[in-house]
Parts: C-alpha cells; structure tokens; sequence
C-alpha cells in the first residue's frame, strides 16, 4: 500500500473530530445530491448507495441524508453542481489529483491553485498525472479478534484483489465492480467495517525525503479543507515516522 493510501486510511479509521465534521457532512450532502440525480432509488443507483452507506460511515444524520438524496432527484442543488478533476504536482514531483464538485467552477480553480502554489506545488494539464492512478475499491476493516490472515483467504475468496494487514486496521482493495459484493461478505462474518468506498490508487509510489513528504502532507490537508474538494489523491510515500509525527502535530501545518 502507498504512504499516501495509508495516511488516507488511518484518517478515515480514526474518523473526524467535531470541529470537522460539520464540513464531512456538507460534502456527503454534496455526494449523495450529485449521485442522486442519476434516480433517487439506492437500489438501482451504486453511486447514490456507496454515498449513502458513507455517510451513515460518517454517522451523518438519516434526515440530512434524505434531504439531499431530494434535492438531488427533485433538480434541486444538485443540478447546478459541476463535477471534474484536478491534477498536478507537489513537492519532489509528485502526482497529486484533487476531485471537485462546486457550484463555481472560476473560484474553485483559483482556490485550488492557491493551495498548489503556497504549498511548492504547481497544477498541471488535464491528464498529466490521471494516467498514474488507477479505480479501486478500498474497505477498511477493524481486525477485533480476528485472524487477520483467515480473513485475508476469506476476503480473497469473496473477491478482494489485495489485503493488507497493519497494527490498527486491514484494508482490503477491489476491482471498482466487487466492492459492494466483498463488502456483503465480510459483514456476512460479523466484521467491522470502518469504511467503503471507490478511490484513486496509484500504480506505482514516489518516496520522499521527510522535508519534501511534509510540504506534501500539507498541501493534501490543505486541499481537503476547501469545500468544494471531495476527494485528494497522491502517489506519494510517506514514512511510518514521518506519519506518526504528523499525525500527532509535532509538525505545524
């Protein structure tokens, strides 16, 4: 698994705090409109119930969750949002993409250049760095008292194309098509898990010196803090320590 795919899991494993969570909310809301104007039945829409089942991951209210699956399919909010990508480099060239959803297209791309330029980056052509990334399903699975390589075989079995063990969780990755189904398997066992969701996994990592992996961090956080930015990928790879350090704040961001 990337640094990258790792920072991003253990932020999602750890879920968010409540300062944070009230804009988590705002952008599933966004998701869920988006996905729902394809037709507001979660049976018939994967998107629109992959968003749902993250949003109840997220705990998010179920009133706010009908709420924007109507806005969706009545022509509502959703109809005016613009979805597109964003690519470009971060610190020691690395790929950085950045998915958006906004209602102002003109003040999200300055917004996201800022961020790129503060932060030793730059944005690139569309397609300069997409080539370098490919759909996958991504679950994360709390281990509890489970034999993490029992677990493995069985998520195997059920679909899985990789699983990966670490010390607080074990993410297992799909084809974007057996997601739902590897997901129904491993709660079929009575397994926790954390999260699901269809993501962008780099082919292959950069590694970084701990200066270069710190300015990149940054610039990732940064970009996940604009609104009107759903999702961040890199194909960066962070260091155990350099994470650990980050995540504890011993680096000011």
């Amino acid at each position: 698994m990337s640094g990258h795919s790792k920072w991003a899991t253990i932020k999602r494993a750890k879920g968010v705090t409540d300062a944070k969570r009230g804009q988590v909310f705002t952008k599933l809301s966004r998701e869920i409109s988006f996905a729902a104007r394809q037709g507001g039945d979660p049976e018939s829409n994967f998107r629109l119930r992959l968003a749902i089942q993250k949003a109840r991951d997220q705990n998010m209210p179920l009133d706010n969750i009908e709420r924007a699956i109507k806005r969706g399919a009545g022509g509502g909010e959703g109809q005016q949002v613009a979805e597109f990508s964003m690519e470009g480099y971060g610190a020691s060239g690395v790929a950085i993409m950045a998915e958006i959803q906004t209602d102002n297209r003109n003040r999200t791309i300055q917004e996201v250049r800022n961020v790129f330029s503060r932060h030793g980056g730059n944005l690139g052509e569309s397609g300069s760095v997409a080539w370098q990334f490919q759909s996958k399903g991504v679950l994360t699975v709390e281990p509890d008292k489970m034999n993490p390589e029992d677990m493995a075989l069985f998520a195997i079995d059920a679909g899985a194309e990789d699983v990966r063990v670490e010390k607080t969780y074990i993410e297992v990755q799909t084809q974007p098509k057996q997601l739902e189904a590897v997901r129904q398997a491993l709660l079929g066992q009575k397994w926790r898990v954390v999260s699901a969701e269809l993501t962008m996994v780099p082919t292959t990592a950069v590694q970084l010196e701990d200066k270069a992996a710190i300015q990149v961090l940054k610039l990732m956080d940064k970009l996940e803090e604009l609104d009107d930015v759903q999702r961040v990928y890199s194909n960066a790879d962070f260091s155990d320590a350099v994470l650990e350090k980050y995540q504890s704040g011993e680096f000011s961001k």
